[in-house]
């Protein structure tokens, strides 16, 4: 096996592998990409059927990157003739009342400020539209036609043939150990199958990225939850049809967020940040028996019809910087090292992620606005900042 490559991906789950793909193009696929398990596992948070992909943000900056997002899936669905985007059409809810970075006014505000078309729903107008819903008359809600799905497991499989196809080499089943950077000329990359050597490397470990950047002497103030869905065998199928069920987000602080029918005979929903803090050595892969009451009693009260019989309950991992927003730039003190971490809320955007790792990697800079998501930013570098990543965060461009 060749050991020099022009670029090093460690971590091969939603990021990784749209940056080994898009920096695959870029290079002539002088690029290699490494997994620590194998391709596709479920240990991390790339994983599964489906996420959520939807233009409705509260912030301009978040909006551009929804529309980016999009034209990006299209034309790696363009080069692989896979579809991966399902559009069901968006709802975001909420009860009247609510304040702060969940008030869907801002949602709006955004949304028509980019000329993106929505539609506002009062609880009656949900009710005649969606009547699987049974919110309270205090609720409303914002419907977006380009909401729906991204196929995750899809997603990995179609970036890593792509960039394999392109002639980069993509490894599974190999631990990193080290990074070690050459003077100012390349960083090593050692692994359980030997040394490797590239101009730039790109970390996109998840919940291994503080083990991965030990060696840098590099380390974020990341907080890792395990997190679960569930999928419900509803017998009433037809109603949660992708053609006629949208995905949801119930905005609360007991957020909660769902999909169609999809990849599974059922519906599937979960709590947004309910779980419980832990590590990616320490975590399990048993449901958390509170999250799935929360999960239950939100589901009987308000979509009573999207519950069946428990097909399973799967569990995934969110690590998350403490204003919950991502982390694309270089590692601190190392050019050559570009890392991202995904804030439990990035696989709709892994796609333009990784050609903005690329760029940032290739080029030292990107077209699109990313400074929120600096490595010297305050939630990063201040000791003293609290963490507010159990609720939606604000965008600060301090």
């Amino acid at each position: 096996m060749r050991t020099n490559y022009e670029v090093i991906v460690v971590g091969a789950g939603g990021l990784g592998s749209a940056a080994a793909y898009w920096s695959a193009l870029r290079t002539g696929g002088d690029v290699l990409a490494i997994e620590q398990f194998e391709l596709g596992h479920v240990r991390g948070s790339s994983q599964d059927h489906s996420r959520i992909i939807r233009r409705s943000y509260h912030d301009p900056i978040y909006i551009d990157l929804a529309t980016a997002s999009y034209a990006a899936w299209a034309e790696v669905e363009a080069a692989s003739g896979v579809q991966l985007v399902t559009k069901t059409g968006g709802l975001d809810l909420e009860m009247l009342g609510t304040s702060g970075p969940k008030d869907l006014s801002h949602c709006a505000a955004s949304m028509a400020a980019a000329g993106i078309p929505y539609e506002e729903l009062s609880s009656r107008d949900l009710r005649e539209r969606f009547p699987q819903f049974t919110l309270p008359e205090d609720a409303r809600a914002l419907y977006q036609e380009d909401g729906g799905l991204v196929d995750a497991r899809k997603s990995i499989a179609t970036h890593v043939a792509l960039a394999r196809g392109l002639g980069a080499t993509v490894i599974d089943q190999c631990p990193v150990r080290a990074l070690r950077p050459l003077g100012d000329r390349s960083v090593e990359v050692v692994t359980d199958q030997g040394t490797f050597t590239a101009g730039q490397v790109i970390v996109a470990a998840g919940a291994w990225t503080n083990p991965v950047l030990g060696s840098l002497g590099v380390r974020f103030p990341l907080t890792v939850t395990q997190e679960q869905v569930t999928y419900f065998a509803t017998p009433h199928l037809r109603e949660f049809a992708p053609d006629r069920f949208p995905v949801w987000i119930w905005r609360a602080p007991q957020g909660f967020y769902g999909f169609p029918v999809y990849g599974e005979v059922a519906t599937k929903a979960g709590q947004d940040v309910g779980g419980d803090e832990t590590t990616a050595d320490d975590r399990t892969f048993e449901p958390n028996p509170r999250a799935k009451q929360r999960l239950m009693d939100f589901l009987e009260a308000h979509i009573p019809r999207f519950v069946g019989p428990e097909l399973y309950t799967k569990t995934c991992l969110y690590t998350m910087p403490p204003d919950r927003h991502f982390v694309l730039d270089k590692a601190p003190g190392h050019s050559r090292v570009t890392v991202a971490v995904d804030a439990g809320h990035a696989f709709k955007f892994a796609s333009l992620f990784g050609r903005i790792l690329s760029d940032l990697a290739l080029d030292g800079r990107t077209e699109h606005d990313i400074a929120p998501f600096r490595a010297n930013r305050p939630a990063l570098t201040d000791p003293s900042f609290v963490p507010f990543f159990r609720n939606e965060a604000v965008v600060s461009r301090s």
